[in-house]
């Protein structure tokens, strides 16, 4: 099951707020949510839901141990043990294909690949999971006693299956106790509808210039077709996963809980490391606090640690090496910012700063979309050619969504939020409560517009869903 499905918008949310607010005590409220986030889950492939409690289980009890044992050697074993276990099910579940066809390769062997499919969200859950252990490890926060709060911190189906990635410390309070004030129910709805809106108007059209320009006949593309191609794809990556976030987000707040920001506006930024400061940045704090302090950071052996985290990021969105590209790219771009390209950023005008982080990070889209690597520098050959000029059909598909093209240009700059600061500061509180008035009717509008978008429209799941 998706947000942006008819059923989940008037059948399960509908149902999961009446039965989590019939009841009264905090307790029986956090079953509800368990027992609809396991229904949710279960609704395309029930069969991994035994992985997900077993990924819970085995980790609760971690994490009790690496608090009773905290400063011991038992406690290392509870990391250890934990990390062998979360990255084992990984590397069977999602990298093993990978793995089996990458040996034939080298080997010239046949050996069969495993015939099952990566189980939707395994990648942010058992992140999530590990860093918990840790954090217990560390002493940052205090085992959770009660497994129906930790199973609910795990398999809430508000960021199950794409993230953001959740810290217990975050949410540690939600679970005794939880305060659900209008003001939150109302910011939360409409923050959910906002990001609706984003996938359905947004990120689904683009999918289908993507399919058309992307999945199509690359030899017959233009180099303006395939640049317009990718600059769909930069968009439609964007809006699907920060419309996802905006949706999970909008979701805690309904029920009482308040997750960090997944995302802050990353294409206004003027460099491949202020974009990844904006873009994921549950991710890419993961790896940061996780990875690259503990491997000694910005200490020893930066450039070292730079490329292995940056590795393991393209690993982690994906079973295939055009992902690991990806995130070396990133890497390799990061490195050159480190030792000298951020001052040259830093002296030229803003403008060529943001052209700067535009190009690659259109360029970086192309390299994460194609896994067959023919079409892939096939692609890239064809946006460099500079040939086969400004094709009568793509100029007319210009003109009939130029609206369309520059409203959502438009969005990915912070204007709301500049917005509402304005009449928050320059306005007096009449103004303000009209303002109030009027994002309750743009949520609505957006909500019943959303839902036409969506009668008819063929399945359109999260990209991020496939990670």
């Amino acid at each position: 099951m998706v947000f942006s499905n008819l059923i989940f918008l008037y059948l399960f949310l509908p149902a999961n707020f009446l039965c989590y607010f019939a009841t009264k005590k905090q307790i029986y409220r956090n079953i509800v949510l368990i027992l609809f986030s396991l229904f949710f889950y279960a609704w395309g492939e029930p069969v991994w839901i035994t992985l997900l409690l077993f990924s819970a289980t085995i980790d609760y009890f971690h994490g009790r141990l690496a608090q009773k044992y905290r400063g011991k050697i038992g406690a290392k074993l509870a990391v250890a043990s934990s990390l062998v276990l979360n990255l084992g099910l990984l590397a069977v579940f999602k990298y093993s294909g990978l793995i089996i066809q990458t040996v034939n390769q080298l080997t010239g062997l046949s050996i069969s690949a495993p015939g099952w499919g990566l189980p939707i969200g395994i990648s942010f859950y058992t992140f999530q999971t590990i860093a918990y252990v840790i954090d217990v490890y560390r002493g940052k926060v205090e085992a959770q006693r009660s497994y129906l709060n930790f199973l609910l911190f795990v398999s809430l189906y508000h960021r199950l299956v794409a993230g953001p990635i959740v810290r217990y410390e975050e949410v540690q309070n939600d679970f005794d106790q939880v305060t659900i004030t209008a003001y939150d129910m109302s910011e939360g709805i409409s923050r959910f509808c906002v990001g609706l809106f984003k996938k359905v108007f947004v990120a689904n059209v683009a999918g289908e210039f993507v399919a058309i320009y992307m999945d199509g006949n690359i030899a017959a593309l233009s180099s303006a077709g395939a640049w317009f191609g990718a600059l769909m794809y930069t968009l439609q990556i964007y809006y699907d996963f920060s419309g996802y976030s905006d949706m999970a987000l909008g979701l805690g707040r309904m029920f009482g809980s308040s997750y960090n920001e997944n995302f802050q506006y990353p294409y206004i930024a003027k460099s491949a490391t202020d974009f990844w400061r904006r873009w994921h940045i549950s991710l890419s704090s993961f790896f940061r606090d996780y990875l690259y302090i503990p491997l000694g950071g910005n200490r020893k052996h930066q450039y070292l640690n730079l490329f292995i985290v940056w590795g393991l990021t393209g690993l982690w969105h994906g079973a295939s090496w055009n992902f690991v590209l990806w995130g070396l790219y990133y890497g390799v771009l990061i490195c050159l910012e480190r030792l000298f390209l951020r001052k040259v950023l830093e002296k030229i005008p803003a403008f060529f700063s943001h052209l700067y982080l535009l190009f690659i990070t259109v360029v970086g889209w192309v390299i994460f979309y194609y896994t067959d690597s023919s079409q892939l520098f096939a692609y890239l050959g064809k946006m460099f050619s500079f040939s086969g000029g400004f094709p009568l059909e793509l100029q007319l598909q210009i003109v009939n969504n130029i609206f369309w093209i520059l409203l959502s240009a438009f969005f990915c700059m912070p204007v709301v939020p500049f917005l509402r600061r304005v009449i928050r500061e320059k306005f007096p509180s009449s103004w303000q409560e009209a303002a109030g008035i009027g994002q309750v009717l743009l949520t609505g509008f957006l909500l019943l517009s959303s839902t036409a978008l969506l009668v008819g429209q063929s399945y359109n799941p999260f990209l991020y869903f496939h990670f």
